[in-house]
């Protein structure tokens, strides 16, 4: 299933839907209603993190229901159902319990830390290390965003995020399968000299990150990647483009730390909730920093159009603007 917050054409008011086509949504609370889920909220603009554990047992028997749509449509529109197009698609998750953002990636862990005069350490690959990030500052397909006040350096990330749909807390990787609802794309945007100044600090990041993250355009649920899942392996390519030019291109078999034992660390004396993202950390060469902005065109600068392709899920797609005038 391939779910979503959205704008609705002629509707201000975010709505969870379900994509029933390539082109027509459901809004989710009506599309469970009909599917005989009787414990919903009475509310039919519940967040999509509310319908998470509705879904999760019933991923299979939904994604054949919305494969005989063409059927199972007819009789929701009779019985007064109806299907939009989005206007805009906000991120998936409005905004999450947390942001949990990994660096599970050796490329992209070896290559910044060699440019920065830094050999790898033992902790790195003992230890699947996170930051939290904002979940406040999270925008959607479209959007456009600007550098922070005096950056100069402002680099995108190629990533891909999780959405965990069950509770849970001392979570085994063993397990950890079972509390994923599913997958979207995220460009963690970061402003590389606030970052390198924070930083020398000893703590961080922070300003350097938590200015904007871009997530979407959809959440695509975890059993239309069956065949990509091996263990704990998870195969998909990634890409990203700036201008129209490829910068970048990975796959997510390389992550060092998988995800089932990101989540068995975030879990780790903690609860995780519905909702909560996970970050997978950049792709190896999934930014200009690691590229070097000499071999990229420079820093992103206004007028730059980023996307990120994640394979089954789709383009996420981000407007550098010039920073507005205080």
């Amino acid at each position: 299933m391939r779910l979503a917050t959205i704008l609705p054409e002629n509707s201000t008011t975010p709505i969870a839907a379900v994509a029933v086509d390539a082109q027509n949504w459901v809004n989710l609370h009506a599309f469970l209603s009909f599917f005989g889920e009787k414990h919903v909220s009475t509310n039919p603009n519940s967040p999509l993190a509310y319908f998470l554990p509705f879904l999760m047992p019933r991923f299979s028997e939904l994604t054949r229901k919305i494969s005989d749509w063409p059927e199972h449509g007819r009789v929701f529109q009779k019985r007064g159902g109806k299907t939009m197009r989005a206007k805009r698609f906000l991120p998936p998750i409005l905004r999450p319990p947390s942001f949990r953002d990994f660096y599970a990636f050796e490329q992209h862990a070896r290559t910044i830390r060699a440019r920065l005069g830094l050999d790898m350490v033992q902790a790195w690959y003992e230890i699947p290390v996170f930051y939290f990030s904002n979940p406040s500052s999270l925008v959607g397909q479209d959007a456009e965003i600007s550098a922070p006040a005096d950056s100069k350096e402002l680099d995108f990330e190629l990533e891909l995020g999780l959405v965990i749909g069950n509770r849970g807390r001392n979570i085994r990787a063993e397990s950890a399968w079972n509390h994923v609802a599913g997958f979207t794309i995220v460009n963690d945007f970061s402003a590389r000299d606030l970052e390198r100044a924070e930083m020398a600090v000893g703590l961080g990041p922070a300003k350097g990150k938590d200015f904007a993250t871009a997530v979407g355009p959809v959440l695509v649920t975890r059993d239309e990647f069956a065949d990509k899942i091996d263990n704990e392996k998870f195969s998909l390519e990634m890409r990203a483009r700036v201008n129209g030019r490829e910068l970048s291109r990975g796959n997510a078999n390389a992550l060092f730390h998988t995800f089932p034992r990101m989540i068995a660390q975030a879990s780790r004396d903690a609860d995780v909730f519905p909702g909560d993202l996970l970050g997978s950390g950049t792709v190896g060469m999934g930014c200009i920093l690691e590229m070097g902005p000499e071999n990229a065109g420079g820093w992103l600068k206004a007028g730059d159009v980023i996307e990120l392709d994640v394979e089954r899920i789709g383009t996420l797609r981000t407007k550098v603007a010039a920073r507005p005038s205080v």
